[in-house]
């Protein structure tokens, strides 16, 4: 509270300074004409100087109108530095805080291909306050064997993209503890454990640079041959190939020159290239059409090959053939079990089925 109190007073500053400044430069650009108007009219009438000419009027005015022209920039780009002050101060200090999260004094770095990618969760529990009323995740036990797709089922708030977090260490659980391959996540070196793992997220972040730029942010020794490689697997390379520029190609900011399918195959064609050990899909395909989604299916069943996958689900039509579904509510694991077992249990999976699918019986599976 205290510092968006600081940020909007900085903002309150800022607009101040600017208003001020573009109306006393609008002031002053209508008084000075006049001035040299009256001034003048004063020297022929009063004075009677006849050097004042009615030329020499017209082009001391001009050279005056002209003279403002780089005064008004300068003290423009000022006022711009000024306001900017506040900004930077609110930038560097974030960039100076320290990390709540950090590797361990005994923490070590592991080798990617040394991983086998076995991922166990034991009695984690988690809140984002420590002041909240109930966890984020309360009491979450399983194990994810090597190569298993995992799902996460759940309603709006049930803590599935949370339990996603746990695994890069973007946060640290309460209490209870994350396992890879038998070893605790705090004693792994935090840039080694950002190698092994890969997320294709519902948005996708794309800088205002070119397609191949983009594509090496996962992997900056990439070869071209490898970024072709990447977005063959991933049902991208045809359309790259037909732009003007092919890989050199500007996305635009936010990648906006892509259409939405478009740029969720380069999120996949950018965790290929990563090729991490654990897969995470944060609702990947949700905000896609039918078509899109289709082709995005049959790159995700490519980029899902020996990786343990964590797939968050919002259509359950695409977690289907899961070796494991946990059904998750307020934080808790409620059920768990593939497709079929889970539909004989008839509980909350069963329910989330029947409202996905009553609409749609040709979906169901056999």
């Amino acid at each position: 509270h205290e510092e968006n109190e600081k940020l909007a007073g900085w903002m309150i500053k800022s607009s101040v300074i600017q208003y001020l400044f573009f109306g006393m430069i609008r002031i002053i650009t209508q008084l000075a004409p006049a001035l040299v108007y009256w001034l003048a009219g004063w020297l022929l009438i009063r004075a009677g100087d006849p050097s004042i000419t009615v030329g020499k009027l017209v082009a001391f005015t001009g050279l005056q109108v002209r003279l403002f022209f780089p005064m008004t920039g300068l003290l423009s780009a000022q006022v711009e530095i000024i306001s900017s002050l506040a900004l930077f101060e609110r930038i560097f200090q974030y960039l100076d805080m320290p990390r709540d999260i950090a590797d361990g004094a005994n923490s070590i770095a592991v080798d990617s291909h040394e991983v086998k990618g076995r991922v166990e969760f034991k009695d984690v529990n988690f809140r984002y306050e420590e002041d909240a009323e109930r966890l984020t995740l309360d009491n979450v036990s399983f194990t994810a064997e090597p190569g298993q797709l995992v799902a996460l089922v759940g309603p709006s708030g049930a803590g599935k993209t949370t339990l996603t977090y746990l695994i890069p260490r973007l946060y640290d659980p309460d209490s209870g503890s994350v396992m890879l391959d038998g070893r605790d996540l705090k004693d792994i070196k935090l840039d080694s454990l950002a190698t092994l793992v890969g997320a294709v997220t519902q948005e996708t972040y794309l800088l205002h640079t070119t397609i191949a730029a983009n594509l090496r942010i996962a992997k900056a020794t990439a070869t071209d041959a490898e970024l072709e490689t990447a977005c063959r697997s991933a049902a991208i390379h045809d359309h790259i190939a037909l732009l003007p520029d092919g890989y050199e190609t500007v996305v635009g900011e936010r990648g906006y020159k892509l259409s939405g399918g478009e740029k969720q195959r380069l999120a996949i064609a950018r965790a290929i290239l990563k090729d991490p050990r654990i897969l995470i899909l944060d609702e990947a395909t949700s905000a896609l059409d039918t078509h899109s989604e289709r082709l995005i299916q049959a790159s995700l069943s490519e980029l899902m090959k020996n990786r343990t996958t964590f797939a968050i689900a919002h259509r359950l039509s695409t977690i289907l053939s899961a070796d494991l579904i946990l059904v998750l509510d307020k934080g808790a694991i409620v059920e768990r079990g593939n497709h079929r077992e889970l539909l004989v249990l008839n509980g909350l999976y069963a329910k989330l089925h029947r409202d996905q699918f009553a609409s749609d019986p040709i979906a169901q599976p056999s």
